[in-house]
């Protein structure tokens, strides 16, 4: 009589993953390769990828018209059109180069074209009205996409934008897949009479794919102990990983346990969940090996809970859980009747509210779509959303890293990139989202429940400190005490060509030049305001002092490109363009946040990353930093 295949002992499902993991990441690491960026969707980024070109590569019109001067057409008037000579204009369409002494674009639309072939126009262009600047959407080395990234169709083509061609990722995982069982057949074999067709490996090979892996179906194994036992070890010569399904249980043909334990070790026979008792979880030399059940819903349920996990792992991936919440506008959208409005949005969780942040919103954002988090959909007899409007979001996300993810909400600075890259690789599933409005509309967002920390910036003439009292002052109102990270001490200062071509040398000498400002509210715009009054300039004086740049890489691509002479913003930005920086002061950019927010485990998580040796090295090496106090806690 043969003998039965007995468990020995019978564990819990979670202990036997453990015991194994601990197996696996001993003997084997997930493996990488390079590959062409248009073969990588799906797969994941090894380490954290950066612009190598901007995008767009040069000024161009954002619209078909006209390229004009500005400046000649102030006169322009509904009572008194004004005609524009042939030298005054050139006709662009969207995309074309707007080059000097050209820098506004007038719509085909709102012209009008006379009998005698002559353009008209009833009202003045703005400078740099409807031109895509240099660098708007992306910015050379700004951070494209984190480490252990999965690859999406948009991110391919903000790749390809960038000037990125090849790209380091995990490799594919090659699986074998086997079948077992003398009374199984395939689907188009004739059926006699106890024989059962084989459906098992096909399942497994759609949830392989499902996961990213290769799946290579073997065929099935009758119950012979030699011909399993030599074809697994084969394939645990070619493959990385092996699944052999049926002949895990305790029937007397049921010969998977022996022949691994004969080929290697078996650590797993049998865990504590049903249906799916019969689990084998072994390695043959250096290559996993799991055994499942025969019965299609063990097989399935031991595999979600066994061999998912397993795969993600050994290709550094993770399983997504995609659906769709109900979240809060954090600002007004207004929309046209005419369309089926699809917003994209940063989406966090402040406060048991879920938040949505609406991103850039136009055609030419493609960033946007690499940054969100989801879709809030704005319907066709809708004309738009208001503030505080609970609206449903279209998760690209799971709702579990959305929990888990700091909302930062304020001025920008490149070690946020740092910190976004560094957070989940040094504490698993905590992330960092952060959006760039200035220091002082960060700290409504933190006002107004919509963030959990706003990095600021802001210098108080009066005492001459930074940020304490300027939180003082916009939270007498409100009861709930309030806090400072301290973050990094920085160089702020003038970012010029290389060469320094203007011989600038402090504030007073960028007037008559090209100047680029920062957004209203923005902490190096309330410096550069106070600069000015310190020297007795007026902002009038200051060409460009109303034309803004959304963060510092955006002034530096600016200067770069020629498009202006010169910008405020930090040495870190001046370096990563390669341009020449004259400093005139150091200032804190720290983090304000309710005390409360502490306790969360996803700002423990920044504060620690901030302290961390890596991310001092990290941010070191850009320039223009110092990290005495980095991590400290000021309750104010």
């Amino acid at each position: 009589m043969a003998k039965r295949n007995l468990y020995l002992k019978v564990i819990p499902a979670e202990e036997a993953l453990a015991l194994y993991f601990d197996v696996i990441k001993e003997r084997v690491c997930p493996k990488t390769e390079v590959i062409p960026v248009v073969s990588a969707l799906g797969r994941t980024t090894v380490s954290a990828v950066y612009a190598k070109y901007n995008s767009p590569l040069y000024n161009s019109a954002a619209m078909d018209g006209i390229a004009v001067t500005a400046a000649k057409t102030a006169e322009a008037c509904d009572f008194k059109p004004l005609v524009l000579k042939k030298d005054d204009y050139c006709v662009v369409d969207t995309g074309d180069p707007i080059k000097e002494p050209f820098d506004a674009v007038i719509m085909a639309e709102d012209l009008i074209e006379t009998q005698d072939g002559e353009i008209k126009i009833t009202e003045p262009a703005a400078s740099w009205q409807h031109v895509r600047p240099v660098g708007e959407d992306i910015v050379a080395h700004e951070l494209i996409l984190t480490s252990n990234h999965k690859i999406r169709p948009m991110d391919i083509g903000v790749l390809l934008s960038a000037g990125i061609t090849e790209i380091e990722v995990y490799k594919r995982l090659e699986v074998a897949v086997f079948a077992t069982g003398t009374e199984i057949i395939e689907p188009d074999a004739q059926i006699v009479e106890g024989s059962i067709i084989e459906s098992n490996s096909r399942m497994f090979e759609g949830l392989l794919t499902e996961q990213g892996a290769n799946a290579h179906r073997l065929g099935i194994l009758k119950d012979d102990y030699a011909l399993i036992r030599d074809n697994v070890k084969q394939a645990c010569e070619k493959y990385d990983f092996v699944i052999v399904n049926a002949g895990s249980s305790a029937g007397t043909e049921d010969f998977t346990v022996h022949v691994l334990r004969e080929l290697g070790e078996v650590f797993v026979h049998g865990v504590a969940i049903k249906p799916g008792k019969p689990v084998i979880l072994a390695m043959v030399g250096n290559t996993p090996v799991v055994g499942l059940p025969g019965y299609p819903v063990s097989a399935f349920i031991a595999y979600r809970n066994f061999v998912r996990p397993l795969v993600d792992y050994l290709q550094n991936s993770a399983e997504e859980d995609l659906e769709k919440v109900q979240a809060f506008l954090s600002k007004r959208l207004v929309s046209s009747l005419k369309h089926k409005e699809y917003v994209r949005v940063k989406v966090g969780k402040v406060d048991n509210k879920i938040i949505a942040t609406p991103l850039a919103r136009g055609a030419g954002a493609a960033m946007s779509l690499v940054r969100a988090d989801g879709f809030c959909i704005i319907e066709q007899n809708q004309e738009g959303l208001e503030a505080g409007d609970k609206v449903t979001v279209e998760l690209c996300r799971s709702i579990r890293e959305i929990e888990n993810t700091v909302v930062s909400i304020g001025s920008h600075d490149l070690i946020l990139d740092i910190i976004a890259d560094m957070m989940p690789n040094k504490y698993k599933n905590m992330y960092l989202s952060s959006s760039h409005v200035g220091s002082l509309a960060g700290l409504m967002a933190l006002k107004r429940g919509e963030a959990h920390i706003a990095p600021i910036h802001l210098l108080d003439e009066e005492t001459g400190t930074y940020n304490i009292p300027m939180i003082k002052k916009m939270f007498t109102d409100i009861c709930r005490p309030m806090a400072l990270i301290k973050g990094v001490k920085r160089v702020q200062g003038i970012i010029v060509p290389k060469g320094n071509p203007k011989q600038i040398q402090g504030i007073e000498d960028i007037v008559g030049l090209r100047f680029v400002n920062r957004q209203f509210g923005a902490g190096t715009r309330v410096l550069f305001d106070f600069l000015l009054k310190q020297k007795g300039i007026s902002p009038k004086d200051i060409q460009g002092y109303d034309k803004e740049a959304a963060t510092h890489m955006a002034v530096a691509a600016l200067v770069q490109s020629g498009a202006v002479d010169c910008g405020m913003g930090i040495e870190s930005a001046a370096r990563a363009m390669g341009l020449d920086f004259i400093p005139v002061g150091h200032e804190e950019y720290d983090f304000a946040l309710e005390k409360s927010n502490l306790e969360l485990p996803h700002v423990k998580a920044f504060i620690e990353v901030l302290k961390d040796s890596d991310f001092k090295q990290k941010a070191g090496e850009m320039g223009g930093y110092e990290f005495s106090q980095s991590g400290e806690i000021v309750f104010i």
